[in-house]
């Protein structure tokens, strides 16, 4: 029996691994309160050393942010808490950011303003591209540390002052759009207690993505248990309906990828392309894929094609001269395969290659397309 990569990606997603508390058995998350002694933790950074709160134990004030990749909230503040991180370090603050979230309550239709999920190997791409001036924890396999915490979304910060007492428990600032605001609470806070004054607001309200507690996944098995019965269909289609497919009158980011059943990279990159369609089909964005068989072997590609569950739009081209598929697609094309061509709305092409994509680099040119973007 063939099984390929993304079956088994999803079967792997399926399982339930062994996590901190069962589904029945876990316990009311409760938020720490100010005036409360800071649990102390030990996490794994993206540097490679492991941390407490001991390893901070010179710091006049501690600033502990829960955040993650994915949330577009979570990047919003990205560069406000660099910017925090860097202000106050001269002060003897010292910020550390951890990632709450577990892998298995997250699914592929939550990343769809991101180019990252919540993985610890995730996480040492992000902290390297952002330069995070910080450590950058990990929590997601036991979420000890969330438990003992609270923190109701990402991002949520604590601020603790030099006996590790919780004096701020709430949000960076009001502004979630980039640009709108510095972390004005969050430095009142960090100030406040830096003069040993009183906390002025101890607690704020907080806005972004919910943390994702590894029993609450009952929706991802779900949710995958839908795409997997979805559809799977293999059309025809012309030189004429391609070069209208090429055109892309439509409203949507457009990848399309010309690929065929004897092509042992194109069914080697197929897991990969359903699973960035699946990060953002519910956005602007639309797959599709041509398929450059000889009409005999349209049964074996649409084979192919439900063993993928690519449940997106998928054409074979109707006749066996390939040199006008090569035509209809792309003069400049050489006849490779597997060719792939990102086009936004009205034509304008943002990436063509003949050869496998970059999986990563195709993702940041989705996100980073100004019809979808990373932010609400």
């Amino acid at each position: 029996m063939r099984i390929n990569r993304l079956l088994l990606l999803i079967i792997s997603t399926l399982l339930i691994t062994p996590t901190l508390r069962s589904q029945e058995t876990h316990p009311e998350v409760k938020t720490l309160a100010p005036g409360t002694q800071a649990p102390d933790f030990s996490l794994p950074g993206v540097d490679g050393k492991t941390y407490t709160l001991s390893s901070f134990e010179k710091a006049k004030a501690v600033v502990i942010i829960f955040s993650c990749n994915h949330c577009p909230t979570a990047q919003a503040y990205e560069d406000r808490i660099i910017a925090i991180a860097n202000d106050y370090r001269p002060k003897g603050v010292e910020v550390v950011m951890i990632s709450p979230n577990s892998v298995d309550a997250l699914n592929y239709s939550e990343l769809g303003y991101s180019d990252m999920g919540d993985s610890f190997g995730e996480m040492k791409l992000r902290a390297a591209e952002k330069a995070f001036p910080f450590p950058y924890l990990y929590d997601g396999d036991e979420q000890k540390t969330a438990l003992a915490y609270g923190p109701v979304a990402t991002p949520h910060c604590f601020v603790l002052d030099s006996d590790r007492i919780v004096r701020y428990a709430g949000r960076i600032d009001g502004s979630e759009k980039p640009g709108t605001g510095r972390g004005e609470d969050l430095r009142k806070a960090v100030d406040e207690v830096l003069s040993g004054q009183p906390v002025t607001t101890p607690v704020t309200k907080v806005f972004g993505c919910s943390v994702k507690w590894s029993w609450k996944n009952e929706y991802t098995k779900k949710l995958y248990k839908e795409w997997a019965e979805l559809p799977v269909t293999l059309e025809e289609i012309g030189a004429e309906g391609i070069r209208e497919l090429i055109r892309n009158n439509s409203d949507k980011v457009r990848l399309i990828n010309i690929w065929a059943s004897w092509c042992g990279p194109c069914i080697a990159e197929m897991p990969d392309l359903v699973i960035i369609d699946r990060m953002y089909r519910g956005r602007p964005f639309e797959f599709i894929t041509i398929s450059a068989d000889k009409s005999e072997r349209k049964s074996e590609a649409l084979r192919i094609l439900k063993e993928n569950q690519a449940s997106n739009r998928n054409y074979i081209f109707n006749k066996d001269n390939v040199y006008e598929l090569i035509e209809a697609v792309d003069p400049d094309w050489q006849g490779a395969l597997p060719y792939t061509m990102l086009i936004e709305p009205g034509g304008k092409i943002l990436y063509r290659k003949q050869d496998t994509i970059d999986p990563l680099q195709m993702k940041k040119l989705i996100v980073g397309s100004k019809y979808l973007g990373r932010y609400y």
